[in-house]
């Protein structure tokens, strides 16, 4: 653990933590930190500082953005809405009604009553903080999935919460199997993270897991967190993703689930910052309090117009899932044509899956730096956990520009073959030694500096 600065000591314990988290931003590896073992400019790569490879000749196949882009129908509505003054300078309601009643309805496949209410949030990732915000207390637990989407972990850490992982692997279908939930509950058990469709396989839950492990989280006491955000988009034709508020009946009371979803991958607006937080009444209003003291309950108020729009374009649905089912096809040839590189299992929902590449004797995170040198832009496994995390490139397949899958496909195995050589794994090994997190001293062991030739490492220095 790095030593804090003088300025540093004034943060709060909580925050102290992150600096040093394997979670927190800039100690995982990315595409970002290849940009400078390469050399490149960053306005080339990522021009304006967005948090994406926008530059030209790149491909972004890393941030889980929707890069179809949004409906047209959308961009209207927002120019119309953005054209009028009164929407502009009033304080927005949190949610207007009809869109509440058709999130409730259209995402969480459950209408809007005595029972149940839609708040609405910064995005999902507003839901995730709030959720935390609302329910946790320092000591209590949080069952989560390892690995898992980035900011679970230390999002509950930094409310003073303690996690308890439970491992995707091949045993369990890479989905929460609820007898290992029920081994993993404590007394301080608090909460239950299910996120459905799970990022990073895109597998989804059947409905018997879901009841039980909603009855394990009933029986202590606990809340179960329902992240749906990734359920727009269908991969698999056959596949069918049950949000949890939708089981609720006289027998499956899910009172003690909070759902959460938003507009960033489902309709390509990740910039309007929309997203809802739902669940009975009782408990969303402990959000909504949080929020108002917080940042005040007001969304984005354009953007809601947007929304509304966006989620009742029919054929914008139906035109980015042929792009997606397109998209993974090819990826999935390229990966079966690559030696040492596998898909552990197939996405059923969203545009995000995981390759394996344990199998080419070297790092996710030097194929990385590898696939950036010939423009394509991807996240190794240890921002997601500590399973796979020298292992697993997850890949976000959304483009719509074919060209993004060819240009992957020809790189992949130059950039498998340049790992190998050794020209990226000095400058890895420096990006984790700097980081100091435990999960960056295991990917150090793995990289074996040194066993590898000194002459193998210039490139990297």
């Amino acid at each position: 653990m790095a030593a804090l600065s003088p300025l540093q000591n004034k943060l709060s314990k909580r925050t102290q933590a992150l600096l040093n988290h394997p979670q927190g931003m800039g100690n995982y590896f990315t595409f970002k930190a290849a940009i400078d073992i390469l050399g490149l400019d960053w306005e080339d790569v990522a021009p304006g500082g967005v948090y994406a490879a926008t530059g030209a000749g790149y491909f972004d196949m890393g941030y889980m953005a929707n890069h179809i882009g949004p409906p047209a129908s959308a961009l209207k509505a927002l120019q119309e809405a953005a054209g009028r003054p009164e929407i502009i300078s009033v304080y927005p309601p949190d949610c207007m009604p009809e869109l509440k009643a058709l999130v409730a309805e259209k995402k969480f496949s459950r209408k809007l009553g005595a029972e149940f209410e839609v708040l609405g949030v910064e995005g999902a990732q507003g839901g995730i903080g709030y959720t935390y915000l609302t329910f946790l207390d320092p000591g209590d637990e949080v069952i989560v999935t390892d690995p898992g989407y980035f900011h679970f972990v230390p999002a509950a850490e930094l409310c003073g919460a303690r996690i308890v992982p439970i491992a995707l692997n091949e045993g369990n279908g890479y989905r929460l199997k609820p007898e290992e939930v029920r081994a993993a509950m404590t007394a301080h058990t608090k909460m239950i993270v299910v996120c459905d469709p799970i990022n990073p396989f895109g597998t989804v839950q059947t409905q018997e897991e879901l009841l039980a492990i909603a009855e394990i989280a009933r029986q202590h006491g606990a809340v179960v967190f329902n992240n749906i955000t990734h359920n727009t988009h269908r991969t698999d034709p056959d596949a069918q993703q049950i949000p949890m508020a939708s089981l609720h009946g006289a027998d499956t009371d899910m009172s003690h689930v909070i759902s959460v979803t938003g507009v960033s991958k489902g309709y390509g607006m990740p910039a309007l910052r929309v997203g809802f937080m739902a669940g009975h009444p009782d408990l969303i209003r402990g959000a909504f309090l949080a929020k108002m003291e917080l940042t005040k309950i007001h969304i984005n108020y354009p953007g809601q117009f947007a929304t509304l729009a966006a989620m009742r374009d029919h054929d914008y649905l139906t035109r980015s899932t042929e792009i997606i089912r397109r998209n993974f096809a090819h990826l999935k040839e390229t990966v079966a044509g690559t030696p040492g590189v596998s898909i552990p299992v197939e996405p059923a929902f969203g545009f995000c899956t995981v390759i394996d590449v344990s199998g080419t004797g070297v790092t996710a995170q030097e194929i990385t730096v590898g696939l950036l040198n010939h423009r394509i832009a991807v996240i190794p496994g240890d921002g997601l956990g500590d399973v796979g995390c020298a292992d697993y490139i997850r890949l976000n397949y959304s483009s719509p520009d074919i060209a993004c899958f060819e240009k992957f496909r020809q790189a992949l195995p130059k950039a498998i073959a340049e790992a190998k050589e050794g020209r990226y794994a000095a400058a890895v090994d420096a990006f984790f030694a700097r980081a100091d997190t435990e999960r960056g001293d295991v990917i150090r062991k793995r990289l074996g500096m040194s066993n590898r030739p000194a002459g193998q490492m210039a490139a990297a220095e």
